[in-house]
């Protein structure tokens, strides 16, 4: 088959979607020089992308697929098939909110009260529909960067702007007055191209993998050895994902239980655990769940 042409947003998702990509089971090389990075699969081709333009290259067939964020298919209005949402704990993938905020000294308290305003945005197809939908007359005007600046000096009324913790809003002098839409990483694929029984194998197979490294990324892995007259109390107690993984081991009156947990139980489990007869325990990383 045609190798499936993967769409990897350059920008500030770059560095974490070739790590996931690499936990997935993707090692993925970029140069500085070059916009179509290596990759040990000869069935897909990489090509570096701004986040902002993947979903419309998808659309269009010049990509088979793409990992972007909602915020942008939403922006270019882009017909695409979402494969799988991306999202976890990290921050570099976490969902994002675009909001509307305003100065702090600003008489406005919501969308209305910018009637006949000018707003900055890189954002701007959504922000105008967004507007317009609710019969407000405003401005919509691209910004190239630095868009908190825009409302902060006087150059706009108000600014909608993309944000996780409003601390950058904050800083300059801003609040927000509504959010507009929240927005997580996806992969997205062209309806012809996953059509295709090859590529949608290989798409299929991409969002599999995935998701199996994001569902990982806040889990580890426990082994630990029990005696077999303690092994109901400390059943009792395990946050499994499914029923553990109980065998025996050989020759002794010892079980030996396996169990995936989330990681911000563990520093609580093992003192648990120890304190119900639990010995040599393991703590170890897990590379995908699937």
């Amino acid at each position: 088959m045609d190798p499936v042409q993967l769409g990897i947003p350059k920008g500030s998702l770059q560095d974490a979607t070739i790590e996931l990509l690499r936990r997935a089971g993707w090692s993925v090389s970029v140069s500085s020089r070059n916009y179509v990075p290596g990759i040990d699969d000869e069935h897909v081709r990489c090509k570096l992308v701004r986040a902002q333009e993947i979903s419309r290259y998808v659309a269009d067939g010049s990509l088979d697929a793409g990992i972007t964020g909602l915020d942008w298919t939403l922006e270019n209005a882009s017909d695409v098939r979402v494969v799988a949402d991306l999202v976890y704990s990290k921050a570099s993938f976490q969902p994002t909110r675009w909001v509307l905020a305003v100065p702090n000294d600003s008489p406005a308290q919501c969308a209305e009260d910018l009637q006949g305003g000018k707003i900055a945005t890189e954002l701007v197809n959504f922000s105008t529909k967004y507007f317009s939908d609710r019969g407000i007359d405003v401005s919509v005007e691209f910004s190239w960067g630095a868009t908190e600046l825009k409302a902060a000096e006087g150059l706009a009324d108000a600014i909608v702007e993309v944000t996780e913790t409003e601390t950058t809003i904050r800083a300059h002098g801003l609040r927000v007055i509504e959010t507009l839409t929240t927005s997580n990483p996806q992969l997205i694929a062209n309806h012809t191209a996953y059509a295709d029984p090859d590529k949608r194998r290989k798409i299929d197979q991409i969002a599999l993998l995935l998701k199996g490294a994001l569902d990982a990324e806040s889990r580890v892995g426990l082994k630990m050895n029990v005696p077999r007259a303690k092994v109901e109390d400390i059943v009792e107690v395990l946050p499994s994902i499914t029923a553990p993984t109980v065998a025996n081991l050989f020759g002794t009156d010892w079980l030996s239980i396996e169990i995936v947990v989330s990681e911000h139980e563990v520093r609580e489990l093992i003192p648990e655990l120890r304190a119900k007869g639990a010995e040599g325990i393991i703590e170890y990383p897990l590379n995908k769940i699937v």
